[in-house]
């Protein structure tokens, strides 16, 4: 067994609560374990003049990360799943999924105002193409406005006036004590969330067998199946963190639902879509039916809609 790890970790608040939690928890299960953190500053976390959407997302706050992974310099990277592309690099994996927090989106506006009742034309804050398509599919009238930073910097340009409202994610704000700042948390009749949203992924060197089995104690099995499932969806659309695709899953008792959205980033055209699959014994079935509600959201039009969105970006 090892005697210490490395986990490598961006250096926001909320990656510093990620990794520090996993650091905790792997602590309380291998109290003999040394654990310390690398900090790496990632792409995502440099280049903040512009909107993701045009900067490109493969990899943004993963990528660097990644190369210390590559380079034996960390033993495991701390992501939040959702920032992590579909396609890992060659010889590495995610090899945990932990137990997922509450995966809805959330608003942050002034005077607690919900999403129905604010003004028109209020600006509402957002860096993701989904949260934009969904949310003017619900009031086209809103003013979208870029914001980018970590979650701290986007409360205090929050706090500043720069806007009427801006929408979260409620893991992120729960994680940074921000909930008493929650005006409304959106069902997911409403809005659905990003693919792996709530859930950390750990990811390790393929032949890092050490340090996969020390990890996996971290992994909840639901919380596998579905993530598994919504990044298969996500592959097969050959979408990305910013492009308009939000997804949910849910497992119990071996029966697998999975919704999902795909829409314009203006929010006049969108597809809503669900499967159910009962019987499931392996993540791999998950995956499965998580490439059939892509199918099926396909053969709706869902191509034509993401080819005209890839060519405008």
């Amino acid at each position: 067994m090892k005697k210490q790890l490395i986990i490598g970790t961006r250096s926001s608040p909320l990656a510093l609560w990620q990794a520090e939690f996993t650091k905790t928890e792997l602590s309380r299960h291998f109290p003999e374990l040394d654990i310390k953190l690398k900090l790496v500053k990632t792409t995502g976390d440099v280049l903040l003049d512009s909107p993701l959407s045009k900067i490109g997302d493969m990899g943004l706050f993963t990528k660097d990360i990644e190369k210390h992974l590559i380079a034996k310099e960390i033993d495991l990277a701390v992501h939040s799943l959702k920032d992590v592309p579909t396609g890992t690099p060659e010889g590495l994996i995610i090899t945990s999924f932990t137990e997922r927090e509450d995966t809805r989106d959330v608003i942050i506006s002034k005077g607690g105002v919900k999403l129905k009742e604010l003004p028109a034309n209020a600006k509402m804050a957002t860096s993701s193409l989904r949260r934009m398509s969904q949310l003017l599919s619900l009031r086209p009238d809103l003013d979208i406005r870029d914001i980018r930073g970590n979650l701290n910097t986007r409360f205090q340009k929050f706090n500043a006036g720069e806007f009427d409202a801006m929408m979260l994610a409620y893991a992120g704000v729960y994680r940074l004590n921000f909930s008493d700042r929650i005006s409304e948390i959106l069902p997911h009749e409403v809005m659905l969330p990003a693919v792996g949203q709530g859930a950390l992924g750990i990811e390790t060197r393929v032949d890092d067998e050490q340090t996969r089995e020390i990890v996996r104690i971290l992994n909840h099995a639901n919380t596998e199946y579905c993530c598994r499932a919504e990044r298969a969806l996500l592959r097969h659309l050959q979408g990305g963190c910013q492009i308009p695709i939000g997804a949910y899953g849910s497992f119990q008792n071996g029966t697998l639902r999975l919704l999902a959205y795909v829409g314009s980033v203006d929010g006049k055209v969108g597809l809503h879509d669900e499967i159910t699959k009962t019987g499931l014994t392996s993540p791999e079935q998950a995956e499965e039916a998580g490439i059939a509600l892509a199918e099926k959201l396909l053969a709706q039009g869902a191509d034509a809609i993401l080819s005209q969105i890839r060519k405008t970006r």
